[in-house]
């Protein structure tokens, strides 16, 4: 058995792998950065109460984590009473850089995309944000939704093509 500071450090360090991934996933859901961090801390606040009474229960950390929070956020929208997922009012942060008709045109198609994905049904919003967003491989994904790499790239390009759809509809 591991001692209580060895268990701590183990902790440390997979709350530093993982806390920028879960909050991209949380934030791409609720769009706001106070209930982004709220629901950063309680998924980390879980997986540590679960992790220190037995390190072995969890079998895969990512999973585990990725679970807690979508539970979080369903959790949250329940309270809110809320049905859409992704908000249209996050303006990205645009590299200063770049010149204004440009960022008008990046900050337009940000839009389309948070639009369309509002409209995508939630495992395809999710498998969109681990992927393309939160930089997971397919194996990592096949991993947390325990589906196999070929039924996850199947899913990632029905989501795609979902999402293509929507955004060709909201143009015409």
């Amino acid at each position: 058995m591991n001692s209580p500071r060895k268990i701590r450090k183990i902790f440390s360090q997979v709350y530093d792998q993982y806390v920028d991934k879960i909050y991209r996933f949380i934030f791409v859901k609720v769009n706001s950065q106070e209930v982004t961090n709220d629901l950063c801390s309680e998924t980390f606040l879980r997986c540590w109460e679960t992790f220190r009474k037995d390190q072995n229960k969890i079998e895969n950390i990512q999973a585990f984590l990725y679970k807690v929070a979508r539970n979080l956020v369903i959790d949250h929208y329940r309270e809110k009473g809320r049905t859409q997922i992704v908000s249209a009012d996050y303006v990205p942060i645009i590299d200063p850089k770049t010149d204004l008709e440009e960022e008008t045109q990046i900050n337009s198609d940000f839009d389309t995309v948070k639009l369309a994905l509002a409209n995508l049904k939630e495992d395809y919003q999710e498998v969109i944000v681990w992927h393309y967003v939160n930089d997971l491989s397919i194996q990592e994904i096949a991993n947390l939704t325990n589906k196999s790499e070929g039924a996850v790239r199947v899913m990632l390009h029905r989501a795609l093509k979902n999402l293509r759809e929507i955004i060709n509809n909201n143009e015409q």
